[in-house]
C-alpha cells in the first residue's frame, strides 16, 4: 500500500531532504504543487487535505496557518517541521527515543523537534527522569551547528560573508528553543543556551557541560554514561559511545549526511566535572532525518526505513 504524502514547503533546506529521502521508495507517493500553485492557497488546501500525510517544512506562522486549512475530519496526519508546536496541546513530540514510538506511531499530529534540542534532550532527560541529574538545576548548552540550519538566507550570508569564521548569536538570551528543551526534560528552569555557526554545510555538536561536585547526590560521569547506554540500548538511531579515549571531536566542513546521533559523556579524573557532548546532523535527526523516521512509524514501517545511520 502506497501512503500520499504533501510536503508543504518542499523548495526548502528541511523539505528538499525529505524528498530525497523518501525517493524511490514504493511505500509513498508525493504529491506535487507546481510552481504556480505552491502559494496558492486553494491548492495547498486541496493537497493538505487530499494527503493521508502532510509534512510542513514552513516558518512558524505559515504552519500554524497550514494546520487550519485541514479540515478537521479530514484524514489527513500531520509532521510539523517548524516549532510551532513543540510545546502545543494536543500534538505529539516527534522524539520517538524519549515519547515511545508507539505514542509516534499513532499520533495524527507531530511536531518535529528542534535541531539544538534533539542534542540537548538525548543528553538530559533521560538522566533528569532517572534522578541522576537534578530537575531543579540551571544548565547551560553550548553548541556549534552547520549554516545550512539558518535556511536559505544564511546559507546565502555564509556565501557571500567568506571571511565568517564562527557566528554566535541569540544573544538576547531568548531563542525560541528554550520552551522546548525546558518542558521535554522536565526543567524548573530555562536552559542558558549558547549557539553559534561556523563554516560547514551541515552537522552539529552541542554539549551540557556538568558541575558534578556541585549537584546533590554523587553522580559520576560513568554512571551517567552507564545510564544512557541502557537508555538508548537496542536503537538504531541513538547511539551511547563507550568510554574510549577521546582527544577530540571534529566538525567537518565537508561533514556527511547521517540521521542518526552519537552521544558521549567525558568525566575528569577528580570525578567532579563531566562534560556530555552529541554529535549529529542538523538536517538529519535534527530536522529531516527525525520527520522521515516518525512518518515511518505513523505510516507502520520500521522507523529506520530510508535512513542514512551507521551500520
Amino acid at each position: 500500500m502506497s501512503h500520499s504524502v504533501f510536503i508543504d514547503g518542499a523548495e526548502g533546506t528541511t523539505g528538499l531532504e525529505i524528498r530525497e529521502r523518501l525517493a524511490g521508495r514504493s511505500e509513498f507517493t508525493l504529491v506535487v504543487l507546481d510552481d504556480s500553485q505552491r502559494k496558492d492557497l486553494a491548492a495547498r488546501r486541496d493537497a493538505l487535505n487530499a494527503a493521508d500525510f502532510a509534512v510542513l517544512c514552513l516558518p512558524d506562522a505559515a504552519a500554524r496557518e497550514a494546520v487550519a486549512l485541514i479540515d478537521p475530519a479530514s484524514r489527513t496526519r500531520v509532521i510539523d517541521a517548524s516549532s510551532a508546536h513543540r510545546v502545543a496541546d494536543g500534538w505529539t513530540y516527534g522524539f520517538p527515543e524519549l515519547v515511545g514510538h508507539d505514542a509516534v506511531a499513532s499520533a495524527t499530529r507531530v511536531s518535529n523537534p528542534g535541531c539544538y534540542p534533539t542534542g540537548f534532550l538525548a543528553l538530559v532527560a533521560p538522566l533528569v527522569r532517572a534522578g541522576l541529574l537534578p530537575a531543579n538545576w540551571g544548565y547551560t548548552v553550548n553548541a556549534v551547528s552547520g549554516y545550512s540550519g539558518g535556511g536559505k538566507a544564511l546559507i546565502e550570508r555564509f556565501a557571500s560573508e567568506g571571511d565568517i569564521a564562527f557566528r554566535s548569536y541569540a544573544l538576547d538570551l531568548a531563542h525560541k528553543h528554550l520552551p522546548e528543551m525546558k518542558r521535554h526534560a522536565g526543567l524548573a528552569h530555562d536552559v542558558i543556551f549558547a549557539p553559534a555557526v561556523v563554516p560547514a554545510y551541515r552537522g552539529m555538536v552541542v554539549e551540557v557541560p556538568l558541575h558534578l561536585g556541585a549537584m546533590p547526590g554523587a553522580v559520576t560521569a560513568p554512571a551517567l554514561r552507564a545510564a544512557l547506554a541502557e537508555f538508548y540500548a537496542g536503537s538504531r538511531v541513538v547511539r551511547a559511545m563507550d568510554d574510549a579515549p577521546l582527544p577530540e571531536l571534529l566538525l567537518r566542513a565537508d561533514q556527511p549526511p547521517s540521521d542518526g546521533i552519537d552521544l558521549h559523556v567525558r568525566g575528569d579524573e577528580s570525578g567532579g566535572q563531566a562534560r556530555l557532548i552529541a554529535v549529529l546532523d542538523n538536517l538529519g535527526k535534527g530536522a529531516s532525518g527525525a520527520a522521515v523516521q516518525s512518518l515511518n512509524l505513523m505510516a507502520g514501517l520500521d522507523e529506520a526505513r530510508g535512513l542514512q545511520l551507521p551500520a
